[in-house]
């Protein structure tokens, strides 16, 4: 028996240069034993997280040289591309067998060099099995990695604790280093520990869990967000838990929300069907469906909400209406002196029929508050009244309105600003500054300044809260969550 000896669970390196070894020398797979522990081999390892016990640190870590065929040998055996990089996600799945696995297929490649597209092949389709478990392993990673600052520790340092399907440190780093550049971080698992200092990666042996963080205020944070998220008009639970298994939520904060959002789902989504828009009265509808129908809108200009109400519904001044599900108009006192325009109706708010209900909805209630607004005091329209998306498989995916949609849709602003007449007019994002203004108009270098408006209302520009859940890292999204917060103030006692 031929005894093959790794620097550590993934050492890719050693395995490679093990078996070539013992290709060259024409040693069967079956007398060959590979283990873990010790340094047979001087190739030094390059893809084990803390191969040999000792940290690996490059700022580009995670990821591998080109793959690259092993050399020709002995009698000119050339190993194929696909094999290196099959080998390469296979080395890091659990299953003790992957070394003598992935050395049979190497084995057997010599003389059945078409092996690797044979699906039915028992040894391809485990290896290809692993590397797609190994894969999903890395997508998890991507999506449930939860950070937390470390109180006291400058400059400001944010720690994560994972514990994922296989041995992927290393395959999932590049996504952390790439999305979250800006922000000092580690994150932990049983297997191995990546480390960003801004500057440069480093990988170390793993820790036990007694090593993760403690709670903080960024649980709060996810937690709102995921709430604000769940639509229970849409709740699959199989398709849930497929992918958020369960095995994850003892690590995730938001998951203490799940029983409760599911056993509410029911009760939540009959109370979106019962509460309806205004329902506008049959001569407001008769008018409104006449006027659609010739492009009357100008000769019969609405003169109240129920006129707005019910022609919103029925509105084919642009193609936008073949879209939704139903016109969502403004809702809120017409007496209101603060007015919020956002883009358009989101999924939520296509089915509900209101504005602001759905995950943005969520944020902006929960910004308004820290605000010291009352949302019963302002009037909340959007200056597109019909939701704009595209499917996808059975989703529907927000697509921004343009330009066009945006002036065929102002009619219906107008007419809400012309009965409410609000004192300040709060645009939500660029789309929002489109609809007002009828220009484009920056954001970011009209925050906290009141503009003049020709009816002598102002208007404030901010963001929408959307883009605040679009944020990629939590300083950036707590720091502009806190601006949102302070441009609503500013906008509330400039109304008052």
């Amino acid at each position: 028996m031929k005894v093959v000896r790794l620097a550590s669970e993934t050492d890719f390196a050693g395995w490679r240069a093990g078996a070539r070894e013992m290709r060259e020398h024409s040693i069967p797979p079956e007398v060959v034993s590979w283990t873990v522990g010790g340094d047979l081999f001087s190739s030094p390892p390059q893809c084990g997280e803390g191969a040999g016990g000792g940290g690996v640190s490059s700022p580009g870590i995670g990821v591998s040289p080109p793959p690259q065929p092993l050399p020709a040998r002995g009698r000119g055996f050339v190993v194929p591309r696909d094999f290196v990089e099959l080998a390469e996600a296979v080395i890091c799945h659990r299953a003790p067998e992957r070394f003598a696995l992935l050395y049979r297929l190497l084995w057997r490649l010599k003389s059945e060099p078409d092996l690797l597209h044979i699906a039915t092949d028992p040894d391809v389709a485990r290896a290809r099995s692993m590397r797609k478990q190994v894969d999903l392993a890395v997508h998890k990673m991507h999506a449930f990695v939860r950070f937390r600052r470390l109180e006291g520790v400058e400059p400001e340092t944010y720690v994560a604790w994972f514990e994922p399907a296989h041995r992927v440190v290393e395959r999932a780093a590049p996504h952390f280093l790439e999305r979250f550049t800006g922000m000092r971080f580690s994150i932990l698992t049983p297997d191995g520990c990546l480390h960003w200092d801004g500057q440069q990666a480093t990988v170390t042996p793993g820790v036990d869990k007694s090593a993760a963080p403690p709670v903080d205020q960024l649980d709060d944070l996810w937690r709102t967000y995921y709430a604000s998220i769940f639509n229970p008009a849409r709740l699959k639970v199989k398709a849930m838990t497929r992918e958020m298994p369960k095995k994850y939520w003892r690590n995730l904060p938001e998951a203490r929300l799940i029983p409760e959002l599911i056993a509410s789902a029911e009760e939540r989504t009959q109370q979106m069907v019962a509460q309806p828009p205004v329902t506008p009265s049959k001569r407001a509808m008769k008018a409104a469906v006449r006027n659609a129908r010739d492009g009357r809108y100008e000769e019969f200009p609405p003169s109240s909400m129920e006129d707005v109400v019910a022609g919103v519904d029925v509105c084919r001044r642009c193609d936008l209406w073949r879209c939704g599900t139903q016109g969502v108009p403004g809702e809120g006192p017409v007496t209101a002196r603060l007015m919020f325009v956002g883009e358009q109706p989101g999924d939520h708010e296509d089915l509900a029929g209101r504005p602001f209900v759905g995950p943005a909805g969520g944020v902006f209630d929960r910004a308004l508050a820290e605000a010291g607004v009352p949302r019963e005091r302002t009037f909340v329209t959007n200056a597109v009244k019909h939701f704009k998306h595209e499917p996808r498989g059975k989703r529907r995916i927000h697509k921004t309105p343009n330009g066009g949609e945006v002036r065929a849709c102002r009619w219906w602003l107008d007419a809400e600003r012309a009965i409410v007449r609000p004192r300040v007019i709060v645009c939500l994002g660029a789309t929002a500054a489109l609809g007002v203004f009828g220009r484009p108009t920056p954001i970011a270098a009209n925050r906290q300044k009141a503009i003049q408006l020709p009816d002598q209302s102002q208007a404030v520009v901010t963001y929408h809260p959307s883009f605040l859940l679009r944020v990629p890292d939590a300083e950036t999204k707590a720091r502009a969550f806190g601006e949102f917060v302070q441009d609503l103030k500013f906008a509330w006692e400039l109304s008052t």
